[in-house]
């Protein structure tokens, strides 16, 4: 079997699910390709420490050029502050090594636009992080959608919610600064997961009307000070799509200050002759519309019915380390060219276009107008 060798710059959270998800490998079914991670580089040697225990791992340093200089790494996944994505991401792409990206794919317009550039020149393989439509529910739902059962579609609506932001004593991190996370805030943050489904389905938003909030403004900085949190905490994109040449509206929301709502993703399609809708705080729930006699909304209770197999039971119930492990399985599946009909990761073209959107949604706001998407 084939063996792909995997290095991570970022160690932090998102690279912690990485790992897991290479260490239960063998848990996919007929899975025609072995991934292994061989390199870990973060500047914090602690963070360094928790990797040791992989017995796989043969580089762990704070100079991010060795995993570059490494003939072993086939892959490079990059998880670091968007400000970053930039320099990183295309330092990878032209050493000459594929690249798994995270959201946004860079810290603005222009930096995505290079970054894209790079990739097309260099010809390689490159993808962007994006989970939560590998869960059943999500999987369901573009299949109803494609299906046609649901006549003329006639409205979208697709959102992430967070609530993590509530408590304004919270201390402030990178996410809540422009000059890390970028002046699009939380729609860099959280945009790219809303917008996934809907650009692979073709969905392009043609004109956005945004309102954007910076809610509270202010955070301890943890050394017993205050800092100034300049991002937009909360988005609210109403658009405009063309589907079978008629405009729909379709409205995205990305908020980080959202009452109870500690990871909720959702989407919901409606049509003329049926629905579906999906929200993550019930994950095993997909809604059915029917129109019959009677209008009745129905809840499918879903089990582990997921794009590629693994050993669990299909009563089961999916979490966040599955789907997680499941978009991994894409980006391998379609770089080595057996993904065949599953859905995959964002390309290089959709994390593009997210941020054509978000650069319309910052001058909307700014002029309380209407902005044409331009492609």
């Amino acid at each position: 079997m084939k063996t792909v060798n995997v290095g991570i710059i970022g160690g932090g959270l998102m690279g912690k699910e990485v790992a897991s998800a290479f260490g239960r490998w063998f848990a996919l079914n007929d899975y025609p390709l072995k991934v292994e991670l061989k390199a870990l580089c973060d500047i914090n040697p602690e963070t360094l420490d928790w990797y040791r225990q992989i017995d796989t791992v043969d580089i762990l340093t704070t100079d991010y050029r060795e995993l570059l200089d490494s003939k072993a790494l086939d892959v490079i996944y990059v998880a670091l502050p968007h400000h970053l994505h930039e320099q990183y991401y295309i330092d990878v792409i032209e050493s000459g090594k594929d690249l798994l990206a995270e959201k946004p794919f860079g810290a603005d317009l222009n930096a995505a636009t290079l970054i894209k550039k790079h990739a097309d020149q260099k010809g390689c393989f490159v993808r962007c992080s994006s989970e939560m439509p590998f869960l059943p529910g999500p999987q369901r739902l573009i299949q109803e959608v494609l299906s046609g059962n649901l006549g003329q579609i006639m409205e979208i609506n697709a959102g992430f919610y967070h609530s993590s932001d509530m408590n304004p004593m919270k201390p402030i991190n990178w996410k809540r600064q422009s000059r890390y996370c970028g002046e699009i805030g939380v729609m860099g943050d959280l945009g790219m997961h809303v917008l996934h489904i809907p650009l692979r389905l073709g969905w392009k938003p043609s004109s956005v009307y945004a309102q954007l909030q910076k809610i509270i403004t202010r955070r301890p900085d943890g050394q017993g000070g205050w800092s100034n949190c300049d991002t937009w905490n909360n988005a609210t994109l109403s658009t405009n799509v063309s589907i079978e040449e008629e405009e729909i509206p379709m409205r995205l929301e990305m908020k980080r200050l959202a009452p109870g709502e500690t990871n909720s993703w959702f989407i919901e399609v409606l049509g003329t002759k049926g629905g579906v809708r999906y929200n993550t705080k019930d994950t095993k729930a997909l809604w059915l519309f029917s129109m019959e006699k009677e209008q009745y909304w129905k809840r499918v209770d879903l089990g582990f019915q997921v794009p590629f197999q693994t050993i669990t039971g299909g009563i089961f119930e999916p979490g966040f380390p599955d789907c997680f492990m499941q978009m991994l399985a894409a980006y391998f599946a379609e770089r080595e060219g057996f993904i065949e009909s599953r859905f995959g990761c964002v390309t290089p073209e959709e994390a593009l276009m997210s941020h054509k959107v978000f650069a319309a949604a910052l001058d909307s706001n700014k002029t309380g107008k209407a902005i044409a998407v331009k492609y």
